[in-house]
């Protein structure tokens, strides 16, 4: 069964076919290939599912070896081990149950959803992906936002409804009758998965027997993709663990707010606004500063180098500024430490003050540059050698 749904001649039967419940199962060992860092082996039958449709292969054990994963080549499916199998021997395969259960509540989940967008958008799922943390699927065309949640509701009434899936194999005659959702043109033998009512798609990965037992849809995230959207959806026990999650941080910020779990988004809607109040605060209080740092500076220098303590960012500037308007030559504010480095930013409304930037630079390890009037980086220094270098470069200027 190649990824659209493709029959293929196999050495191996594929259990998975026959019950997508089976966790475990007797097989014969048909071949085994030592490769650079895992062994090779053929069965003459599987319940182990190989990577295709979207969808990463099934892991567990043959035996004692460790299954690493499976893979189809060629019709064979093979089934990558930590050790070595002989040939002939009789083994007993045990799936990681939890892990195959919880791909197929993705995996009939998303036929759904995308059965759902077909019939209303009339888009197509052109990009399916089942990750180790989330499902996406990719559509060919655009989703309102608003219409998500919709989506999600039709999608748990499939769920609710617990409809019994069907799997046909139509004969050539049957299948031009039929409608199905296929990303690409097949030619042999088709698989269709049918949900009754929502969706019928050429597939070849295995399903929950019940929608019921998806148990749960979240569409949890939307992005604009390659002219589409992506979506981002968890299904079943997935979707029970994010619940769970979102709601244990939600208690938490409850208790750290003092607000109620329904009123959290006024909560921490008030709390921004105080919050850009504070804000407001602080820049006054920090202009009130730069001010005053400024008015300490004898209007008699000229040439003023300063290492200002609490200025940083921004006020670096304001505060080069608002010594310049005194009519003074040049002014440079260093904010850091002699550890760390220095950040600067150097003005003169007399002139230009780039050939000083890159001298600066160049003598201490120094990035930056600017306009003639400003320039700003940052050098590394003590705070004795950089005041020595400015005033003394400041007089050939």
């Amino acid at each position: 069964m190649t990824e659209n749904g493709l029959m293929e001649s196999s050495q191996t039967e594929k259990l998975f076919y026959n019950n997508s419940h089976q966790k475990s199962f007797e097989a014969t060992v048909l071949s085994c290939q030592k490769k650079e860092k895992y062994y090779e082996i053929v069965l003459d039958q599987t319940a182990f599912f190989p990577e295709g449709g979207g969808q990463y292969a099934d892991t567990g054990y043959l035996g004692d070896a460790k299954v690493l994963d499976v893979q189809e080549q060629d019709g064979q499916i093979l089934h990558r081990t930590d050790r070595e199998l002989p040939v002939g021997e009789k083994v007993t395969g045990q799936l990681d149950w939890e892990l195959r259960f919880m791909k197929m509540q993705q995996h009939t989940g998303e036929h759904i959803v995308s059965g759902i967008v077909h019939e209303r958008y009339g888009y197509e799922n052109v990009g399916f992906h089942l990750g180790n943390e989330d499902c996406t699927m990719d559509f060919n065309g655009e989703i309102p936002v608003e219409d998500l949640q919709e989506i999600e509701f039709r999608a748990n009434q499939a769920v609710w409804e617990n409809l019994k899936i069907q799997i046909l194999y139509p004969s050539k005659e049957e299948e031009k009758e039929m409608t199905y959702r296929s990303k690409i043109e097949i030619t042999g033998q088709v698989r269709v998965v049918i949900v009754p009512g929502y969706d019928a798609c050429a597939c070849c990965a295995p399903h929950v027997d019940f929608t019921g037992e998806i148990g749960l849809i979240k569409l949890v995230g939307m992005q604009r993709y390659k002219g589409g959207v992506r979506v981002t959806m968890l299904c079943g026990g997935r979707a029970m663990a994010d619940y769970a999650l979102k709601q244990k941080q939600a208690k938490e910020i409850s208790a750290m707010l003092c607000a109620k779990e329904n009123e959290l988004t006024d909560a921490v809607a008030h709390l921004q606004k105080e919050l850009a109040e504070k804000k407001t605060e602080l820049a006054e209080k920090e202009q009130e500063l730069i001010r005053c740092k400024a008015e300490q500076i004898p209007e008699s220098e000229q040439i003023v180098c300063i290492f200002p303590e609490g200025i940083q960012g921004d006020s670096l500037r304001i505060l080069m500024n608002a010594v310049l308007e005194k009519n003074r030559k040049l002014c440079a504010v260093f904010s850091g430490n002699d550890a760390a480095g220095y950040r600067y930013v150097i003005g003169s409304r007399d002139v230009d003050v780039r050939n000083m930037a890159k001298e600066l630079n160049a003598a201490f390890e120094g990035r930056g540059g600017g306009r003639p009037e400003m320039v700003q980086g940052t050098v590394r220094g003590t705070e004795e050698e950089l005041q020595n270098w400015i005033l003394r470069k400041a007089e050939e200027l």
